[in-house]
């Protein structure tokens, strides 16, 4: 089995169902007492925050690349960032870390694919529903990303950091979470992917009428495929 290098804290509280999926598994696919082989640095994500308010990218990249090489170094074949926002990095942190890094995107792709999905909505910070890194991989296999507008992307991306990121769980906003889903399926969405690590907490499958794609799911299922194989 491969050992697994997560960078988490991005919230902490989707950490844990990260540590949580690959564990069970790993478990499922080898049974008896078997679990995953993780490395977890978990990070203070109010220092993340400052600097990405900020835009600095850069010093994020070398911090998160520092991290990477320092797992690495402590037996990491692997690397999974535990957020999808955090993807932002990707380019520039793969020309800065040795090993590989488990993409998001990659594997909800493949996931909307087995599902023959051309048309999905995406919801998550306004770095993940307004930048390319996730939308880019989706048309690459010509599949149709819708966001909402801007005054919804807005109240997606502060619900996130305000409430959701400390664990706040408001039945008013997840009713106004759906109304926004809903009017995305009305205009052709065929399915939803929950682009947020933590947006799976508020928000689940039988809320909605079409696919729901929970990229916490997939990406830590992803890591635990990458570890399982020789």
């Amino acid at each position: 089995m491969r050992t697994i290098g997560l960078i988490g804290g991005t919230t902490w509280l989707s950490t844990i169902d990260y540590y949580r999926i690959i564990n069970q598994e790993v478990n499922r696919q080898l049974g008896d007492l078997h679990s995953a082989k993780l490395l977890l640095y978990s990070i203070d994500f109010d220092e993340f925050k400052t600097l990405a308010d900020a835009g600095d990218w850069p010093m994020l990249t070398e911090w998160f690349a520092g991290i990477a090489r320092d797992l690495q170094s402590a037996g990491a074949e692997a690397i999974v960032l535990c957020a999808n926002t955090l993807h932002l990095m990707f380019p520039e942190l793969e020309k800065l870390v040795q090993i590989p890094i488990i993409h998001v995107a990659d594997a909800t792709v493949v996931e909307l694919c087995t599902h023959d999905i051309r048309k999905t909505a995406l919801l998550g910070t306004k770095f993940t529903m307004e930048a390319t890194f996730f939308k880019d991989r989706l048309s690459q296999e010509d599949i149709e990303v819708m966001v909402p507008d801007a005054d919804e992307r807005q109240f997606i991306h502060q619900t996130i950091f305000e409430e959701l990121d400390r664990g706040l769980l408001i039945p008013e906003t997840k009713v106004r979470y759906l109304t926004i889903i809903k009017k995305l399926i009305a205009m052709g969405a065929e399915s939803v992917i929950l682009g947020c690590t933590e947006i799976p907490l508020l928000i689940k499958p039988e809320d909605c009428t079409v696919p729901v794609f929970d990229t916490t799911l997939i990406h830590a299922k992803a890591a635990a495929r990458f570890a399982l194989t020789a």
